[in-house]
């Protein structure tokens, strides 16, 4: 040690990070010829739309940003919330889709509220706007290339993609109303980012029609002048809104409610185009222990088809498939581990395809030639994934499935429609992402090489450690960032945790993202050995992993963080004393509850935009892990941060957006309340205009303050920033 890379706190906010320059969201051109993917060459985060001939080698820009996407203060609030909800960091051209069943390759690039259209794009060299259209919210492609979907002020229009007025498909929109978008917790929550849904034969359109009016809004104060937001926040045990699944033909402006027997707070979770006809839909009913599937008509009609129970609550997945022949593909938890299982046309389950202490992660496509499904999972490990292969029909569930990628690390894999060929995106700890195409029969075609290793970059890769959670049975994986000074005069380092520790969540893998974090590489070149640990209730690791945190947030996991340092002081890792502790969202929840429940451990910590109290955070993730807050007070009472505020020892500091319209400013002010209240003095550090994701020159203030409050707490100095 002691060779580390001291790096400034401006590299440290930088983003993107060193090495995170490789092309994304990869799709392949119909036909399967080329690939187009968003990449930019200055290895920025405004990128542009391009295509790569696979045959050729060469590439071109189909699209490219426009000024008022290239940086985030100039987007609109409804794009800014809506790279809210889908974690989008980049800019410029963030998104794009391909006609999958056109006849000549077909693209839609939306741009900052415009359509932009590509006909014939396998020859053409860039995209033309589609005039008219200037504040379209999720717009959507037929599957034949001729129509655009989008919504404006909250109604359904459609567009012919050669030219013409739009067709207004809905006229009811109003205060708190709209068709054709995601409401809040289907996004934030539930991973259902759509709110319209083409037909196979581009002749019908299924939408959300979504009423907010029952949820009362919330206001959150701007300073940038624009004037307060209101938002229809659903809070626990109030109502959620009120949606309904509608049909509507292209050629009317009539619309049908589909009869899916949703009761008015439950939740619509998926919809997905049948290619024989229609819609699969599948209702969440508010309690998340069950799914009910139907099969969906272009005229409306409904039927119920299966019914998925689990306990003690139902993970939702995008693994749902239907084959040619109309049987269906799903996944299942109901062996504890999540897998794949083939279902009849009707839902009836017609065999289990994979089985074992593992866990499908994504089903990536269908090969009906082979028939075969590919998919991503755990099999050769949790902290690595790999692309694999099954038969659809396997005799028996296959326990060790044929593994197509090669390389230890992290794989991210997207197919071409036959499955034939990938694109696999790896990574591992020393090397920073590469891309390349494959395929059964194909030559491997390397699209983008890494572009940093950690010796270059001047990184200590972590080092990957097994440790037993407080049961003393369970195997935890942590990563240790060690200290890049000499230790102090005891012999050993000073520690900070870096912690998440939330539901539905994995950090510890191995992926260049872990070596390159830059606030971990700091505080270990500046001499504090940093760890992380996934603790049991996060995810991947089957339900009995998961289900302990059932009613009781916050417990559980403090309980494992803490066992885990103690394991790594007794292996003389760290020092015995007290470690520091840092974290945001529900990693801030975790900081805070440390300090209360284990105060002579964690000493020192920052909470960054922290959930400090359940009753005010949204329905469907509290609920799914602590019920109603009528039905379940203690637990409410118990998972409470604000409930442990007098029990918090050592020097606190919290960040918050005040702009932060998912886990609101309020919260760490009630905290900071709290906390004064029991003799506790605490400081709140507001950053200005942000919201849940700090972005821009934000980043940097926050890294600044985080890092110069740990060190203090410390006892270690501040590195020397350059003049």
């Amino acid at each position: 040690m002691g060779s580390l890379r001291q790096l400034t706190l401006d590299q440290i906010a930088w983003r993107p990070e060193p090495g995170m320059d490789a092309p994304g969201a990869a799709q392949f051109v119909p036909g399967g010829g080329a690939i187009t993917y968003l990449y930019s060459a200055e290895a920025s985060l405004v990128r542009s739309l391009w295509h790569h001939d696979l045959l050729t080698g060469q590439r071109s820009v189909l699209a490219g940003p426009l000024d008022q996407t290239t940086r985030e203060e100039t987007l609109s609030r409804q794009e800014q919330l809506a790279r809210e909800r889908t974690r989008t960091s980049e800019l410029g051209v963030t998104s794009y889709a391909w006609a999958t069943a056109s006849a000549v390759p077909t693209l839609l690039v939306p741009i900052a509220g415009r359509i932009f259209i590509a006909v014939d794009a396998a020859t053409t060299t860039g995209v033309r706007q589609i005039p008219g259209i200037e504040h379209a919210d999720g717009p959507l492609l037929s599957p034949d290339g001729t129509l655009v979907s989008y919504a404006q002020d909250g109604d359904l229009y459609v567009a012919r993609v050669a030219g013409g007025s739009p067709h207004r498909l809905t006229d009811d929109a109003g205060q708190g109303l709209f068709n054709g978008l995601a409401e809040f917790v289907a996004a934030e929550e539930l991973g259902r980012f759509e709110g319209a849904w083409w037909s196979a034969d581009s002749g019908a359109i299924a939408y959300a029609h979504v009423d907010e009016g029952g949820v009362p809004p919330i206001s959150i104060a701007r300073t940038d002048g624009s004037g307060p937001e209101f938002h229809h926040y659903p809070f626990a045990g109030g109502p959620n809104a009120r949606v309904r699944l509608r049909v509507a033909k292209i050629d009317s402006s009539v619309s049908r409610d589909v009869g899916l027997g949703m009761a008015p707070d439950d939740y619509l979770a998926r919809v997905l185009q049948h290619p024989n006809g229609g819609w699969l839909a599948a209702v969440l009913p508010r309690d998340q222990h069950t799914l009910v599937w139907h099969r969906v008509g272009t005229d409306g009609s409904a039927e119920r088809l299966w019914v998925e129970e689990s306990e003690p609550w139902l993970n939702l997945d995008d693994d749902t498939r239907v084959l040619p022949d109309g049987r269906i593909l799903r996944s299942s938890e109901r062996s504890g581990f999540r897998h794949l299982e083939l279902r009849t046309s009707r839902g009836e389950l017609q065999r289990v395809l994979t089985a074992g202490e593992w866990l499908v992660t994504g089903v990536v496509a269908l090969a009906p030639a082979r028939g075969e499904v590919l998919f991503m999972g755990t099999r050769d490990g949790v902290t690595e994934r790999h692309l694999y292969a099954v038969s659809l029909d396997a005799p028996a569930p296959v326990i060790d499935p044929e593994r197509l990628t090669d390389k230890p690390g992290w794989h991210a894999v997207v197919a071409s429609s036959d499955g034939e060929r990938w694109v696999d995106t790896w990574s591992d700890l020393e090397h920073s992402p590469s891309v390349l195409v494959a395929g059964r029969d194909l030559a491997k075609t390397l699209i983008h090489a890494s572009s940093l290793t950690a010796a270059e970059a001047g990184f200590d890769p972590p080092e990957l450690v097994e440790l037993l959670a407080a049961d003393g049975e369970t195997t935890l994986h942590g990563a240790v960032y060690r200290a890049g000074r000499d230790p102090a005069a005891d012999g050993a380092h000073r520690g900070v945790v870096w912690v998440y520790g939330g539901p539905h969540s994995q950090f510890v893998k191995r992926s260049w993202e872990m070596t390159v974090h830059g606030l971990r590489q700091h505080l270990a070149a500046a001499g504090a050995t940093l760890v992380v640990v996934d603790n049991r209730g996060t995810y991947f690791r089957g339900k009995a992993f998961e289900a302990p945190i059932e009613s009781r947030l916050g417990w559980i996991e403090v309980a494992d963080q803490a066992a885990a340092v103690r394991q790594l002081a007794a292996r003389g890792v760290l020092a015995a004393g007290g470690v520091g502790a840092v974290g945001g969202s529900y990693g801030g929840f975790m900081v805070i509850l440390a300090m209360a429940l284990e105060p002579e451990l964690f000493t020192v910590g920052v909470a960054i935009a922290p959930v400090t109290e359940w009753t005010a955070y949204d329905t469907a993730y509290t609920e799914r892990y602590l019920g109603t807050p009528a039905a379940n007070a203690a637990a409410y009472r118990s998972s409470s941060a604000l409930s442990h505020a007098a029990a918090v020892r050592g020097d606190l500091l919290v960040i918050h957006g005040t702009a932060d319209e998912n886990v609101h400013l309020r919260h760490s002010q009630r905290l900071v309340e709290a906390l004064r209240g029991a003799g506790h003095p605490v400081e709140l550090v507001e950053l200005p205009e942000q919201r849940h994701r700090t972005r821009g020159g934000a980043i940097r203030v926050r890294e600044e303050r985080t890092v110069a409050h740990l060190l203090r707490g410390l006892s270690l100095p501040l590195p020397e920033e350059p003049a």
